[in-house]
């Protein structure tokens, strides 16, 4: 199937090079093509340029984009969106002056949604989790990681993992599966962490690598959830059985989590809303993504990720949602670009950036995805009409896309 889309407004995204990811001043700079062509083959990209350019060849469709933008699908690399239930209660305690950590003490947080994770079944866990997925393909999404964590038991955790593997086995969209077992201590290891967490090595990571489960692995490294120390053990667990780091650092405090992630060449640390400057030293020169979760601190109202000094200071940076029950019910990365824009002092331009091929990288798919490159995936957002790229994070909460192509095909749920 050979699909040519042209008279293209603007062609975003456009890398000829092979690039990983971009750094610092880079990020300022996102190549297009305007008044473009696009020709897909398949599930791939296999051309672009100038309509002065565009061939004459046969095609078994053409799409006439005009007054339309072309973008790579957004790479959100940090997700919890397989998870039973809701927790608005919640979201209500904290209008009444409730704190995160005070929901959590009293049995709410991450517990509560173990408690509804635990009674779901398998097949309602999954049917609750894809209508999720179709809902964030529909709003650009090409590219996703998902968490377990909400189990805290190993039944319950291998269900959350099967599931995310049932997700990627039977839709379009790229998923990468990460273990989270050590995102709080259940309520029947109360007074035992090192207990649970001997569990979780003993246990729940052979399991995982035997059936193939998961990628990378996670750990809430955080006052109150799980140390340093906690964390290079989890990590050195993990390693032995070929899971790469992803891990929680630096969302309430700044305890060395990062220079953890770093010592184990994790692949992201994700959150740091809480940023020191040896933090942001630590992280120069190595090839580890830190990721901002703006929206998180939007409902929170906790603060943003310290975006621009971060990118000032020459590193790189992704975007992604943090979708989950408690601190981010929603999985809409067009907000998450607003609000980087808006509350983060990102230009569209180092927005975009992160939201694509910083992202992809943050999830070990920067071959793959994240850019307008031939031998990539066709994973495509047609925009409605709009003057610029900069319109999209300009009309926060307003959806400008037309269409969502996943590996060449365009996707209608």
């Amino acid at each position: 199937m050979r699909i040519l889309f042209k008279n293209i407004k603007e062609l975003v995204q456009v890398r000829t090079a092979n690039l990983s990811f971009v750094s610092g001043k880079e990020m300022k700079e996102l190549p297009t093509i305007k008044n473009a062509y696009l020709l897909i083959e398949n599930d791939r990209i296999v051309d672009f340029g100038s309509m002065d350019d565009c061939p004459l060849t046969q095609t078994d469709e053409i799409i006439d984009a005009t007054g339309k933008m072309i973008l790579p699908t957004w790479c959100d690399s940090h997700t919890h969106i397989v998870y039973a239930g809701n927790r608005e209660g919640e979201f209500v305690d904290r209008i009444n002056g409730m704190s995160y950590e005070e929901i959590a003490n009293r049995g709410g947080g991450i517990l509560n949604s173990a408690k509804k994770l635990n009674e779901i079944s398998e097949e309602a866990l999954y049917l609750e989790s894809e209508v999720r997925v179709k809902e964030v393909i529909n709003l650009g999404t090409g590219a996703v990681e998902i968490k377990s964590g909400y189990g805290l038991t190993v039944a319950s955790e291998l269900k959350m993992l099967r599931v995310i593997k049932k997700l990627k086995d039977n839709y379009p969209i790229e998923i990468k599966a990460t273990f989270l077992g050590a995102h709080a201590v259940p309520a029947d290891f109360k007074g035992n962490k090192e207990g649970y967490l001997q569990m979780l090595i003993d246990e729940l990571i052979p399991k995982i690598a035997a059936e193939n489960l998961a990628e990378y692995i996670d750990i809430f490294c955080e006052t109150g959830y799980f140390s340093v120390a906690d964390t290079e053990l989890i990590l050195e667990a993990g390693k032995k059985y070929g899971l790469v780091p992803k891990i929680h650092v630096n969302q309430f405090n700044a305890i060395g989590g990062v220079q953890a992630g770093i010592k184990f060449n994790a692949l992201s640390v994700d959150h740091l809303e809480e940023m020191r400057d040896e933090d942001i030293e630590a992280l120069k020169g190595t090839k580890t993504m830190p990721v901002a979760l703006p929206s998180c601190s939007y409902f929170l109202s906790i603060p943003y990720t310290p975006a621009r000094k971060m990118i000032d200071a020459g590193l790189p940076l992704a975007l992604a949602t943090d979708y989950n029950p408690g601190s981010t019910p929603s999985g809409n990365m067009n907000f998450v670009i607003s609000t980087a824009c808006i509350k983060m002092k990102l230009t569209p331009e180092e927005a975009i950036n992160a939201a694509t091929i910083n992202g992809a990288y943050a999830m070990g798919l920067e071959k793959e995805v994240g850019s307008i490159t031939i031998g990539k995936q066709a994973n495509l957002i047609l925009t409605k009409p709009i003057n610029s790229y900069a319109f999209i994070p300009y009309s926060f909460g307003c959806n400008q896309i037309e269409k969502v192509y996943l590996k060449g095909i365009e996707i209608k749920y």
